[in-house]
């Protein structure tokens, strides 16, 4: 009787489902104090408003760990790093250990998240000067540590010459306005809430790259992309150069092709209300959101593209 009973509970379930024509979808995101959660609790709303998939957005502990919550079933949507991503696919870097993860594909690629290197110190004006001093690196199992291994090897540094500290965003400002450390990396979409709370009490600089190990750093690692964050962002004294990788939303290979397609027909077919609701929604575009060329994208984002002209693979 218990299984006839449990039989009639799950098949009323899919029936439910059927009826409301859609799927409810986990999206993990990241700390409480960076973009990712903030934008990705934006578009998560956006989605379950004006689609019949529901999106909720939860909190991410890092790039490397939102691909693992995908790949175990946890979460089917993730924000990450387009460096984080490539290296899950090929089982590279981050993932040499455990060997690659193809579970997941492409949805989109939203905006640029740059390589924040901040600090309340003005002596600290470059890389080198991070030498001997106490950094976060971001939190364990994060993209952010490989990308202060990027930089530092940039400067013919290693994470052995400075004393690392495994703070997500809200812990590393916290200690930076407490003295504990002396700078802080933050990979985000800048303006970066965590940053800019910094800032509300007190002068923040950003260190920057020069010219000479902003070309050394693409030429070792191609993903990343020259960007300048304007001194009116956070208040600092002048423009800082730097570099950034992109944010992608990846999926499941089990989310269903209308689930996909629903959420990126939200997002980029309501761009006015997005903007007005986060500040990153001004940054998206087709073509950008279409340039991922080294993981395949989900079946729902090639249709979505395909009616919007674009070819991906």
């Amino acid at each position: 009787m218990k299984k006839i009973i449990a039989l009639v509970l799950a098949v009323m379930m899919v029936f439910a489902l059927c009826a409301c024509g859609g799927e409810s979808l986990t999206f993990v995101t990241g700390g409480e104090s960076g973009t990712y959660y903030a934008f990705g609790t934006v578009l998560a709303q956006q989605v379950s408003d004006e689609t019949d998939t529901s999106v909720t957005a939860v909190v991410g502990n890092g790039s490397k760990a939102n691909v693992e919550d995908v790949d175990a079933g946890a979460a089917q949507l993730a924000f990450c790093q387009s460096d984080v991503m490539s290296y899950a696919y090929t089982g590279t870097n981050l993932f040499e250990e455990a060997g690659a993860i193809t579970s997941f594909s492409v949805v989109g690629a939203l905006y640029m998240e740059q390589v924040q290197i901040v600090t309340m110190n003005p002596d600290i004006k470059t890389v080198a000067d991070l030498k001997g001093k106490s950094v976060s690196i971001g939190a364990a199992g994060s993209g952010v540590n490989f990308n202060a291994i990027d930089a530092l090897k940039a400067y013919d540094m290693t994470i052995d010459d400075i004393d690392a500290q495994y703070l997500d965003f809200g812990d590393s400002a916290d200690n930076l306005k407490d003295g504990k450390i002396d700078a802080a990396f933050i990979v985000s979409g800048a303006p970066t809430t965590a940053i800019t709370d910094l800032a509300t009490g007190g002068q923040v600089y950003l260190v920057g790259f020069d010219a000479e190990h902003v070309a050394k750093l693409i030429d070792m690692c191609p993903y990343y992309k020259e960007y300048t964050i304007a001194a009116d962002v956070y208040g600092t004294p002048a423009d800082v150069t730097t570099v950034a990788v992109a944010a992608v939303v990846l999926a499941s290979n089990d989310v269903s092709e209308d689930a996909v397609y629903n959420f990126l027909t939200a997002t980029f077919n309501d761009l006015e209300d997005l903007t007005a609701a986060h500040a990153k929604g001004a940054e998206l575009s087709l073509e950008f959101a279409a340039s991922i060329t080294d993981v395949p994208y989900h079946p729902g984002a090639v249709k979505f593209f395909a009616e919007n002209g674009i070819t991906v693979d």
